[in-house]
């Protein structure tokens, strides 16, 4: 008996906003040149988690949600390499840095691009999501995730592991 659609939403969203939570903490602790190890591998679980969960909807046609789903399990196992099996060591800081910065910035793509289909007053003002309200609020949201990353990447230099 697999879950109904209500329970796979409910855990979905869950996991979702907790790995979106769990991200600005890792990210924050970058930028203050701290490598938080608890909040790190909590973020990386409910990230393959929200992701593994998203193909589990039924779906008739392939949306960009699922393309940015591909994308994250593409990067994840990158960014988990650069973590565990390397350790850090050379460029591979760097490559955890960011990809951890731009797989965060993939679940708040998608959030918002949620958040335009199904609360009503963003859905009235982007009904298809290709009005200036979406654009915009998408572009606003690269411009913090590259500031972000930038400063994630600049803060960070092996750091202090902490919990």
């Amino acid at each position: 008996m697999g879950l109904n659609i209500v329970t796979l939403t409910l855990v979905h969203v869950a996991l979702s906003l907790l790995a979106i939570i769990a991200g600005l903490v890792v990210s924050g602790g970058f930028i203050a040149g701290r490598r938080l190890d608890g909040w790190t591998g909590v973020y990386l679980v409910t990230t393959a988690l929200t992701n593994i969960t998203g193909f589990l909807f039924p779906f008739i046609r392939f949306v960009p949600a699922h393309g940015v789903g591909i994308v994250s399990l593409l990067i994840l196992p990158v960014v988990l390499w650069a973590r565990y099996r390397k350790q850090l060591a050379g460029g591979w800081r760097r490559v955890f840095v960011a990809g951890t910065v731009l797989l965060l910035y993939l679940n708040v793509f998608v959030l918002v691009a949620q958040l335009f289909l199904r609360t009503p007053a963003l859905i009235a003002s982007a009904p298809t999501q290709s009005e200036p309200p979406f654009v915009v609020t998408q572009l606003a949201t690269l411009v913090l995730f590259l500031w972000l990353g930038r400063a994630a990447l600049r803060g960070y230099s092996g750091g202090t592991a902490t919990t």
